[in-house]
């Protein structure tokens, strides 16, 4: 994953060279990502119960400032040379992406449940199928057929 301040670079770059944000989605996603990433990495170090080394800490809340950072930078750059309408864009393609991503999710977690349902569906017709075998071969076998 890229840094903030990295994506924030390219965002500029291609805004400075006349790009529309909504064509820009990809660099876009790929800002909130890393912003998104180093606020979550911040909170999983925080909150873990192996988190005792100080310097993880403070390397986690520095990302995480930079990213806030970064957001700023980004907001001001875009409402000082698109406008503060350019800006609401930018939340609303952020909140699409965020949504249809969280959508992408919820159906591959349905589509993993519904996958192990089935595997121990077919495991639970084999088991009951080889209990009914061994117990017919052994019927077969106790009246002398076998």
């Amino acid at each position: 994953m890229i840094d903030p301040l990295s994506a924030l670079a390219i965002i500029k770059s291609g805004i400075s060279a006349g790009k529309q944000i909504h064509s820009m989605s990809k660099e876009v996603a790929a800002f909130f990502d890393s912003v998104d990433g180093a606020r979550k990495a911040h909170s999983e170090k925080k909150n873990s119960i192996f988190a005792s080394a100080n310097e993880e800490a403070m390397a986690t809340w520095t990302q995480t400032q930079n990213a806030k950072q970064a957001e700023e930078e980004l907001r001001e750059f875009i409402i000082s040379t698109k406008g503060y309408y350019a800006y609401q864009d930018l939340l609303k393609l952020r909140r699409e992406i965020a949504k249809s991503r969280k959508e992408a999710e919820r159906r591959e977690a349905k589509e993993r449940e519904e996958q192990r349902e089935l595997i121990m569906a077919i495991a639970a017709l084999i088991t009951v199928l080889a209990a009914g075998l061994s117990v017919g071969l052994a019927f077969l076998y106790y009246k002398g057929i076998i």
